[in-house]
């Protein structure tokens, strides 16, 4: 009977269903993300209001489009180049596309490798995308050049639509913003990382638990999201 009216008075531990469940969850004294570190986390959520925003850039540029009642200029010629008299339409895009999909494929060898704490290839690797990245954002500044030399504007434009400069300098100004960010940060990684911070857990920014190289994933989180998003501005933008 002892034993019968003990078990009565114990408390059910059991987790409560549904919205219940996860109220709980973030209410108890416990991790909210228990098998995610809280970096990680909180740039998936970053990621995740950065994809609102460059969402409602190109709504509003297709919105634009489809809108206007003035031609729309045609990509394929405002954005060739002539090469040894050749008009190519797109071939400067191309390459700029080519360049930064070969520098996801170097970012997720430097996570490789940081993981294995190979400290000279890792942080050799993550060069190499800076470097991807730099020449990405001065090929975009090229454009942008040969672009306001031939009379575009944020408010005018000499092909057609007047939207066309502002909706350009907007959505791809933005997204050059993030390649140029992202180079800094791969450089102060890559630096941090050759001289073995994570190694002997030397105090700095950016410096995780001793030969835990995690924020070398989270850069790579945060590079393969802005490659991700220009492949939708290649092709939204340059082959509508």
């Amino acid at each position: 009977m002892a034993e019968t009216a003990l078990t009565d008075t114990v408390p059910s531990t059991a987790r409560p269903a549904g919205w219940r469940g996860i109220a709980a969850d973030w209410s108890s004294d416990q991790r909210a993300f228990k098998n995610v570190s809280w970096g990680k986390a909180m740039m998936w959520i970053f990621l995740l209001s950065d994809t609102f925003i460059f969402s409602c850039f190109l709504l509003s540029y297709m919105t634009a489009r489809m809108s206007t009642t003035v031609p729309w200029p045609n990509p394929s010629e405002v954005f060739a180049l002539n090469v040894a008299g050749k008009h190519i339409p797109l071939i400067l895009i191309a390459i700029m596309t080519f360049i930064l999909i070969s520098s996801s494929g170097t970012m997720a060898m430097a996570v490789n490798f940081g993981y294995r704490r190979d400290r000279a290839k890792t942080a050799a690797l993550m060069l190499a995308t800076a470097a991807f990245g730099a020449t990405f954002v001065g090929m975009q500044a090229f454009e942008w050049t040969k672009l306001i030399m031939e009379g575009v504007r944020p408010w005018a434009n000499p092909w057609g639509a007047e939207q066309f400069g502002s909706s350009f300098f907007m959505i791809t100004g933005f997204h050059g913003t993030h390649v140029t960010i992202g180079v800094i940060f791969l450089i102060a990684i890559a630096r941090k990382v050759w001289r073995g911070d994570f190694d002997v857990e030397r105090r700095g920014f950016f410096t995780s638990r001793k030969g835990y190289y995690e924020i070398v994933e989270i850069t790579g989180l945060y590079w393969h999201f802005v490659d991700l998003v220009w492949v939708f501005i290649f092709a939204f933008f340059y082959l509508w």
